[in-house]
């Protein structure tokens, strides 16, 4: 395991990487069709997380063109400027593009060296991880967090990886230093025990789609 580094430090002990990581995913409003109401949708929605007081987003975009992602991008960074830090999902040129704080990759996106590349060390860098082999292969990339899951069974991905459980969650813990996020069928109902299983942050989609608002501020209160 390597030793954190003072800006991975900081990310986990001065909440900087916040109990919530709130993902806004694009593909839950794919059943509007109009290009316009689904980036209203898509804001209003964010807006909700904003007010009720997320302080780091995830914008998610699977299927957009890179005009779409960059155009939400830049629409979710002004809403959010001064307010939270905002994350891009996959695309580290468009996360520049946009003015986002960081980039989250995949294990099929681009390398956590060619991220840092491209944004410099300015910037946050997160990975996903999906075993404890993968956990500390990242340990020795230069990230800032690294999201270990799925925890539970989600619906939120079409071919989800093998859930990890609880004990994953423990395994990955005892394989980093870095600050870690959990993601994978979270809910209010499970994530303190995420959280007591040794993840610093539960990021969280589905449960946060119906009533964003009262959701985030329960979360916000069941994992202060």
């Amino acid at each position: 395991m390597s030793a954190p580094s003072p800006r991975e430090t900081q990310l986990a002990a001065t909440g900087l990487l916040p109990r919530l990581y709130a993902i806004v995913d694009a593909s839950a409003f794919a059943e509007e069709k109009d290009e316009a109401r689904q980036a209203a949708r898509l804001l209003s929605f964010a807006q909700e997380l904003l007010a009720a007081g997320a302080t780091l987003l995830q914008y998610r975009n699977k299927t957009g063109n890179a005009r779409r992602v960059l155009d939400g991008a830049r629409a979710l960074r002004r809403l959010s400027e001064g307010k939270a830090r905002l994350l891009l999902n996959d695309r580290a040129d468009l996360c520049l593009a946009a003015g986002c704080d960081g980039v989250h990759l995949g294990q099929d996106d681009l390398s956590a060296e060619g991220a840092r590349r491209i944004l410099g060390d300015r910037l946050w860098v997160g990975v996903s991880a999906h075993s404890v082999e993968q956990v500390k292969e990242a340990d020795r990339t230069p990230v800032d967090y690294i999201a270990v899951g799925p925890v539970f069974a989600t619906a939120s991905k079409e071919r989800p990886d093998p859930v990890i459980g609880l004990e994953g969650v423990r395994s990955a813990r005892s394989a980093t230093g870095k600050p870690l996020v959990a993601i994978g069928g979270i809910t209010r109902a499970n994530c303190r025990s995420v959280i007591e299983a040794g993840a610093d942050s539960v990021a969280v989609i589905a449960d946060l789609r119906a009533e964003p608002r009262r959701a985030v501020e329960e979360f916000l209160r069941i994992l202060r």
